[in-house]
Order: C-alpha cells, then structure tokens, then sequence
C-alpha cells in the first residue's frame, strides 16, 4: 500500500487527471490534447477491499475493478456483498474477468463461450447487468475469443504494455502491469508520462501462434508520422530479452524475429524518443504447446 499510495502521489505531482471510466466509454473516439490516467485492477482480491478500496474512496480516484465470477465469497476473494458496495459508487466501475480466470486459451471454442456466457448471467443476476469493460485472464487471447467477446462487450483489456489512442483496437487495449515485479518508482514515472506511438494496422491481426513461430509481424504506420526510423524494438523470442531485427518498407516496420517464441507468451516492445517525449507500444503472442 505504501507503494500504490505513491503511485497515485506520482500522478498528482505530474499533473495528470484520473479518468473516470465514464469518460473513457464516452470520449474513447475523441481525439485529446490532454493524457489522464486509468487505473484497472484485476481479480478482486479482499486484499483490495481491506487496503486499498478505503483509499481509492476517500479520495474518490475512480477506476475498473475486473472480477472472475467463479471465485466470488470464496478465500482470498471479496463476496458480493463487498463488490455491490463498491458498484454503488459512481467513481467505481466493475467490469468482467471471464468466470473461471483459468487458461482460456486451452478451451475449445464452445468451452470458451460457455465460461464467459456463465460470467454474464451471474452478473445479471446480482448486479442486474454485464459489465461493458472485459479484461482478458493473463492478458491473453485469440483473434476467435475476440469475435465472440465483442458481441458482448464494448471494451477488452489485455495486459501488453502501452498507451491508448484512438487508433488503437477497443478490444485488444494495452495496460501497463504495474505490481510487485514492475512496480518500482522510477518505472513507473517513466511509464505514465509516454506517449502513444500510433499505428495504423499489425500484421498477423491473430496474435494466438499455433503453427506461425515466430510470426512475420508488420506494422504499418500513418502517412504523416515523422521519426520512425528513430524507433527500437526489444523481444523476448528464444532464450531472452533482446533487440529486434526490423527493417523498413515505406511507412511498414518489417519485424523478423531471430528464433521462436517459447511457450506461453512472446512479448515486443517498440519506443521512439520523438521530439515531444518517448513513446510506446507493445504487443503480446501467446503461444501454443505443441
């Protein structure tokens, strides 16, 4: 607590504004000459109830609590009771973490379905709706799982590192993890001042690797960005973290990575320091176990 508690510090010092999730469902198309700050948290721990709810309410710092529906009442998780009494504030926001938080990347289809389907009707029946604010388990998901869950949902989280704009897909949002392993200080100063780097599309548009690893990824940028060629990129293909092979076509960054991913994931991060700061984008491939 004492390192959220100079987190939100941090954020204030700089003289950035806590977005209301309201605002963020109302003006996600806008464009902004202003950043603000979203603060996600994942699971529903009664950790966060016990320490870090009477905090964020004082303070009315407005946010979005992901619950995984199964684990509701049980050990180490906040009952209804609790969850209903943060929902009644209107700077807090409850949005759904799939029923059974497990690995949903090994369902079959119909599996898959049917865990977040059982999600939406327990949070029917206690709250009296869905939540419009999905957050993938672990971050991961497949180009099918997205289909399905937009037919549900307006908005999904995943935990691949960057900052949101308004090109970026409403279903495959990027967060910045921020916890014990990644939650130092210094980190994340840097990390709430970057800027978004932008891009017009990504190739595969599937970041589930079945038989494609690595992937050939390409990203193709807009016709009036300026520094690209200032851009580096860092992947954790093979035994380690390191820099990325790219080359440019026109506006297209050309990425060939230098060995697969292992399983389970495979993550890529590119910054640019442009004239007006850093800025960022990441991507996550989940990856399967042959």
């Amino acid at each position: 607590m004492e390192i959220f508690k100079k987190h939100m510090e941090i954020i204030r010092e700089k003289k950035y504004n806590f977005l209301s999730p309201d605002d963020f469902d109302k003006n996600f198309h806008k464009v902004k000459s202003n950043k603000d700050i979203l603060i996600t948290i994942d699971d529903g721990f009664s950790s966060f109830y016990k320490h870090a709810w009477p905090y964020l309410k004082e303070r009315k710092i407005p946010f979005i609590l992901f619950i995984s529906t199964e684990a509701i009442g049980k050990n180490g998780y906040m009952n209804w009771e609790q969850i209903k009494e943060i929902e009644k504030e209107n700077f807090a926001f409850i949005g759904n973490h799939s029923h059974s938080h497990k690995y949903l990347l090994e369902f079959g289809l119909d599996h898959f379905k049917n865990d977040i389907l059982k999600s939406i009707e327990i949070f029917e029946t206690n709250l009296g709706y869905n939540p419009i604010y999905f957050s993938y388990p672990f971050g991961e998901f497949s180009l099918e799982q997205t289909s399905f869950i937009k037919k549900y949902f307006k908005y999904g989280f995943g935990q691949h590192s960057g900052v949101i704009d308004v090109n970026k897909d409403p279903y495959e949002l990027p967060r910045f993890p921020i916890n014990e392993k990644y939650g130092e200080l210094e980190r994340f100063a840097f990390n709430i001042d970057l800027l978004p780097l932008e891009y017009k599309k990504v190739i595969p548009e599937d970041k589930y690797i079945v038989n494609n690893n690595p992937p050939k990824l390409e990203i193709e940028f807009f016709k009036n960005q300026k520094n690209l060629d200032k851009i580096n990129c860092f992947s954790d293909e093979g035994d380690g973290w390191k820099k990325t092979n790219i080359m440019y076509e026109g506006k297209k960054l050309i990425v060939n990575f230098s060995d697969k991913f292992n399983f389970r994931r495979g993550r890529i991060n590119c910054s640019l320091n442009d004239t007006d700061g850093w800025r960022w984008f990441g991507l996550q491939f989940s990856v399967k176990l042959n």
